[in-house]
């Protein structure tokens, strides 16, 4: 829980636009401790207070907005039948970003740090032709009805 409180201070000061100074400063003014590795789970607890009084708002459900693509969004559905289906050893957004590096990094000119920054149709397609064959080879059926994924 102590990292994820950390994390999360750490999204809170970058959204406020605080730089580090400006977050050891505030840490230091309310539990006494710059640094977040000395400080106690309730510390941190208090310092995220602090910066929700300040204005920040945690997202209420911890993930990620949908990809801005229908075509990325189904690399992403793709992706989670792949590790629900157990065929995968990360079957997180990490992963993912992982699998494209590892896949296409030598064929492509560049690529994205983050899967939802792919803007190459072709690139896009190639993903997803991957996936798909990946899913067949581990007998994994991709086809669903509407409305059920």
């Amino acid at each position: 829980m102590t990292r994820a409180l950390q994390k999360l201070i750490h999204i809170a000061c970058r959204d406020l636009g605080l730089d580090t100074d400006a977050r050891r400063d505030l840490q230091v003014v309310v539990c006494g401790k710059s640094s977040m590795s000395d400080m106690t789970e309730a510390e941190l607890t208090q310092v995220l207070d602090r910066l929700k009084q300040s204005g920040f708002k945690a997202s209420s459900t911890g993930r990620r907005p949908a990809a801005p693509r229908a075509d990325l969004r189904l690399i992403h559905v793709l992706w989670r039948k792949l590790g629900e289906a157990g065929a995968l050893e990360r079957p997180d957004r990490v992963g993912l970003n992982a699998f494209i590096r590892s896949r296409f990094g030598e064929t492509w000119a560049s690529v994205p740090a983050d899967i939802d920054m792919l803007r190459d149709v072709e690139q896009i397609e190639a993903v997803v032709a991957a996936l798909k064959a990946w899913g067949q080879r581990a007998d994994i059926d991709f086809n669903w009805k509407r409305g059920r994924r």
